[in-house]
């Protein structure tokens, strides 16, 4: 098991390990059970293709948050808990295709709470280009003995 990641252990500018992932159909049809997405453009190919004019079924909105989300928590370790999440999709991921998600550390601070928090901006890419653009804050542990899960009421302001 990886040790746990403290606030010390992180500088702005870090990059983030790249995660990449081959995109099945089956990765987009779970991601939309996952999230209680009926909408047919992310199971029924033809509906797809016909009426939205795209290529095939595509990664839906929530499935594209829990990538992201995803991602920061195994770079961060378990006691990492996602704060915020502002992203912008400009294009569809596929199945096919290949996403490349990668992290760069923005910002690192403690916040008058206490908490340890890390501002990363984030892209999803699909070879060259960009189709999803985030920015995200995710609060870690100050100290080895932290565990920023345990924050309540006026010790956790997201």
């Amino acid at each position: 098991m990886k040790p746990q990641l403290t606030l010390e252990d992180v500088a702005v500018g870090d990059a983030l390990p790249v995660l990449s992932y081959e995109v099945s159909a089956t990765t987009v049809v779970l991601g939309a059970l996952a999230t209680r997405d009926w909408r047919p453009m992310h199971h029924d190919h033809d509906f797809a293709v016909t009426r939205n004019g795209v290529r095939d079924i595509f990664l839906n909105t929530p499935n594209q948050a829990a990538w992201f989300e995803r991602y920061l928590t195994d770079w961060t370790g378990p006691h990492g808990r996602p704060g915020r999440m502002r992203f912008r999709m400009s294009d569809s991921v596929f199945p096919g295709d290949t996403m490349a998600i990668t992290g760069t550390v923005t910002g690192v601070r403690v916040d008058e709470a206490g908490c340890g928090w890390i501002e990363v901006d984030l892209d999803l890419a699909v070879g060259a280009e960009s189709k999803t653009g985030c920015s995200a804050r995710i609060a870690v542990p100050v100290s080895p003995d932290d565990n920023p899960w345990a924050r309540r009421g006026e010790r956790w302001r997201p």
